[in-house]
């Protein structure tokens, strides 16, 4: 009964701050300025089953997919037992879906998992060799130093232990099956690694069942202590693409790569400067709207959960022509300077309210004037981001601002938007003369 209560009193807390972080960081995108992404619901439905759940873009390098196909799918799929760890501790049972599906088909599936969990553990291991031993290049990146670094080898630590844990607390289990005047423990083949792991690991030691409880038992406590610790922790990791890969991809925008938008409020203002009559049919707050975005509120819902969801794999920023000629550029950077600066934002509403301003901008105190004069609009992060992501649209909107808002261009590009408003072409001569190169 006492184990019963401290379960119950556990899971709570953990469900607590969860939902409390996830409630928080869906606050947090809805600060953004509305966009309609809800046309074309099959396209969409095929998006999020191709991108979120097969990780079809990720299959360009095959091997690396293929470990990362297992770590992720194995982690899910495993999970799925925590539905019986989870009532087990409820209810104060051990192993209560043994019973209901009969001790051939349980250790059936017990096996698929534990496959699935060495999957795992050398997916983690070949992915913390690339980070730390042979140090992948878009790994070593200047916007990985400190945190982010660590973040990426706490998880994948965190995945090989609780995968240990799962595995030694099968092989307790299947040793103890072995003795039937054991009341606590129902028969238990055992799966094929925990059959292994029992008669090469522990068998060998020959621990008695009272040792061995303890060791089941602390294995058992680690692992769902683990898995509500990872729980709390996800929110506040890139790991949190593991759950928002799936709405990422379901709202991508569906309009052709390299295809720019419209700016509604730049066409409004053109309309009023030639039919100024025409004002009452816009509302005052549009007519009068900000061009481009400063901050993360300018921004739209969907490049705010682009940076919530971001894994920070650096695919974009390796394919960044910008930045593999040396420039400051970083579209996985800009990434996570959106996310950075709407965290701050987030907190700074939680604790001064809504209104409160602290005067900073994600244009100027997180984003610098060079890296988006750096971008060539190439939409080679566009192209690469496993999920879908579109680091562009929010350098784009960043630069409208900085152009616009800030009249803050280079003479060139001063002079080409001159020639395009005379000439409607980026060169200094009028239309009637682009052919003439034909008679020289």
């Amino acid at each position: 009964m006492i184990q019963q209560i401290l379960f119950v009193f556990l899971a709570a807390v953990a469900i607590y701050f969860f939902t409390k972080k996830v409630m928080s960081i869906r606050r947090n995108i809805l600060l953004g300025k509305d966009e309609k992404l809800n046309d074309n619901p099959n396209l969409r439905w095929k998006n999020m089953m191709l991108f979120a759940l097969g990780q079809k873009k990720m299959f360009k390098n095959s091997l690396v997919a293929v470990l990362h196909f297992f770590v992720y799918a194995g982690f899910i799929i495993i999970n799925i037992e925590i539905l019986e760890i989870f009532l087990d501790g409820i209810l104060g049972t051990h192993r209560l879906f043994l019973p209901i599906l009969g001790t051939r088909l349980y250790s059936i599936l017990i096996s698929c998992f534990e496959i699935l969990a060495v999957l795992v553990i050398v997916g983690c291991a070949v992915f913390l060799t690339r980070r730390n031993i042979t140090k992948v290049n878009r790994f070593t990146k200047p916007e990985l130093k400190g945190f982010p670094f660590r973040d990426a080898n706490i998880i994948l630590i965190t995945e090989i232990v609780l995968m240990t844990l799962f595995l030694t607390m099968n092989a307790c289990d299947f040793i103890f099956s072995l003795d039937y005047k054991l009341d606590n423990y129902q028969h238990f083949d055992g799966g094929v690694v925990s059959f292994y792991v029992a008669s090469f690991v522990l068998l060998p030691f020959k621990f008695n069942n009272e040792t061995l409880e303890v060791i089941e038992r602390t294995c058992w406590w680690f692992h769902i202590a683990g898995i509500f610790a990872f729980l709390n922790y996800l929110p506040y990791s890139k790991h949190l693409h593991i759950i928002l890969a799936f709405p990422n991809s379901f709202f991508a925008r569906l309009n052709p790569v390299g295809q720019m938008e419209n700016m509604v409020s730049i066409q409004k203002e053109v309309v009023l400067s030639f039919q100024p009559e025409r004002a009452s049919e816009f509302p005052a707050d549009e007519a009068s709207m900000k061009f481009g975005a400063k901050d993360v509120k300018d921004l739209s819902w969907k490049s705010l959960m682009d940076a919530y969801s971001c894994s920070e794999c650096g695919r974009c920023t390796a394919a960044c022509p910008a930045n593999q000629t040396g420039k400051k550029l970083s579209p996985r950077k800009i990434m996570m300077d959106t996310r950075d600066r709407l965290e701050e934002v987030g907190n700074n509403i939680d604790k001064h309210g809504m209104d409160f301003t602290d005067n900073k901008t994600l244009l100027g105190d997180y984003v610098s004037v060079e890296e988006l004069r750096a971008c060539t609009t190439c939409n080679a992060c566009v192209e690469q981001c496993p999920i879908l992501i579109s680091p562009l649209n929010i350098i784009l909107e960043l630069r409208r601002s900085l152009v616009m808002e800030d009249s803050n261009v280079p003479n060139e590009w001063a002079m080409m938007f001159g020639n395009m408003e005379n000439n409607q072409a980026p060169w200094k001569f009028s239309n009637e003369d682009r052919a003439n190169w034909i008679k020289s």
